[in-house]
């Protein structure tokens, strides 16, 4: 057994727990021993950050928080005192309420905080969070098959064991901050009344209604701890984008659904609604979830970097390019999972439509953007949007990439014009491009080796039939626009 050489404190009322991981190599807590000894008040010197303190920083509630297959964020509220138990034993749950995760004839999931993932989220003084991520684990204590943050965890620590790699990584969140809230922007009356704001790009005050609520969440996070980079108003009227810190993948995965959390909850606490939707308006740009990436060795080298290579971008580098873009058709069910995502794929509205790559190109689904610091030298994948499993995303990211690396993909050549200009014929099946409906992703993601390999068996059959009950659904519902159409024949 491996032991690391400075265990992990953590404050759970009158109680510090060492932590100690089994597998040092990997970024979680999956194998855990747990000491618990009685806290002395000789030992408040080892760790100032007490999440559970009685005193003024008193935390009104905790939660546990985590992921069903789809992306949605779902969360279950605990009581502090009972922390000891939940960290040494779960705490059980329905799992086949949640979204791919089980049948109803083997449902009892138990849900696993994970220690270091704890914030303090203040929303006001009345309203103090103790924020912590989950693990799922099966009624036997084994970490559940069908758990999307195992396969992020897999992804990276095969990346660590056979490359030696280790990955930076940064997420551009966009949103619209809509004026209503769920019950009257659900009802059917979803018009111009439903914006918030007029404003475009990097429109200041008084026309960016929104900047209050940006700087708020922006507020609540820099309270967690969470460093922002950049903040503003984007292109289509009440759409904003917050960048944050690029940090380690896992972290920024679990990262997403704290912002997500605390995104939702500041608007509404202001008489807003914030969704991440992927493409909520016609004739108007979508909601992307553009992700940044750069690559490293042990010691800390960017391995994107070449000084010797045009725009200093390594062979390495493009042979991650090269696994992207001949997976990128058989993982868009993972990147694009609605059905909504489909109808941003159109040109000149800032989505990719075509498999392939550029410098500072934005009509590429892989940006290599301009930078002149070798630590700065990265990719960004274009063509996600932030209604998906943040966790399954990333994981396929880095997977396609790291087989781009293993097989020495090529790449080819990059674009060098916008790919909205393409002049191929139109034909309803065209593999160059990225697929244009769920049913052509569904279609990919059900002939994809890769695919199953990635999520393992039992998620990518949960996963699947998830998805072909949304197409379905789909397919067979009758909108008011066929009644426009076809009501008169």
């Amino acid at each position: 057994m491996y032991l690391l050489s400075e265990p992990k404190r953590h404050y759970i009322g009158n109680t510090i727990f060492f932590y100690y991981a089994n597998e040092p190599q990997l970024n979680c807590f999956s194998h855990m021993q747990i000491v618990v000894v009685p806290k002395k008040r000789s030992l408040q010197s080892m760790d100032s950050d007490e999440p559970f303190s009685k005193g003024q920083d008193k935390i009104n509630y905790t939660k546990i928080f985590f992921t069903d297959l789809n992306g949605r964020v779902m969360s279950l509220s605990v009581n502090y005192e009972n922390m000891d138990k939940i960290f040494e034993n779960g705490v059980g749950f329905d799992g086949s309420s949640i979204a791919g995760y089980a049948t109803v004839e083997q449902s009892d999931r138990l849900l696993y905080p994970v220690p270091d993932s704890f914030h303090k989220v203040y929303f006001g003084e009345n309203e103090k969070v103790g924020f912590f991520i989950g693990n799922i684990k099966d009624e036997h204590g084994h970490r559940a098959q069908a758990d999307p943050r195992a396969v992020l965890e897999k992804v990276l620590n095969e990346a660590k064991e056979e490359f030696g790699y280790k990955f930076i990584t940064g997420p551009e969140h966009e949103f619209f901050l809509l004026s209503g809230d769920e019950f009257n922007l659900t009802n059917g009356d979803f018009g111009e009344e439903v914006h918030s704001d007029k404003a475009g790009y990097f429109h200041s005050t008084p026309h960016d209604k929104g900047e209050f609520i940006r700087n708020n969440i922006i507020q609540v996070l820099q309270d967690c701890n969470i460093t922002f980079e950049k903040a503003h108003h984007e292109v289509t009227p009440s759409q904003h984008e917050i960048n944050l810190e690029p940090i380690e993948p896992l972290k920024a995965a679990d990262r997403t659904i704290l912002f997500t959390y605390v995104s939702q909850k500041v608007a509404v606490k202001h008489g807003f609604y914030v969704t991440f939707m992927p493409k909520p308006f016609d004739g108007l740009n979508r909601n992307a979830l553009h992700i940044h990436l750069s690559m490293q060795d042990d010691e800390g080298k960017n391995i994107f970097y070449d000084d010797h290579s045009k725009c200093n971008l390594s062979q390495t580098a493009k042979y991650f390019i090269g696994g992207i873009l001949k997976y990128a058709r058989e993982t868009s069910i993972i990147m694009a999972s609605t059905f909504n995502s489909y109808k941003a794929y159109i040109a000149d509205r800032e989505a990719p439509i075509v498999r392939g790559w550029g410098f500072r190109n934005r009509s590429s689904m892989v940006r290599v953007p301009y930078s002149i610091s070798p630590a700065n030298t990265r990719i960004e994948l274009r063509n996600p949007d932030p209604a998906g499993n943040i966790y399954l995303q990333l994981a396929a990211y880095i997977a396609m990439g790291l087989k781009g690396i293993k097989e020495k993909i090529d790449c080819g050549n990059a674009d060098t014009k916008s790919c909205y200009e393409t002049k191929q014929n139109r034909t309803v099946w065209n593999t160059k491009f990225l697929p244009k409906s769920l049913f052509e992703a569904l279609v990919e993601a059900e002939n994809s080796i890769f695919l199953k390999e990635l999520l393992g068996d039992r998620l990518y059959s949960n996963f699947m039939t998830l998805k072909m009950d949304d197409w379905e659904d789909h397919r067979t519902h009758i909108t008011p626009r066929e009644h426009e159409k076809y009501l008169n024949i």
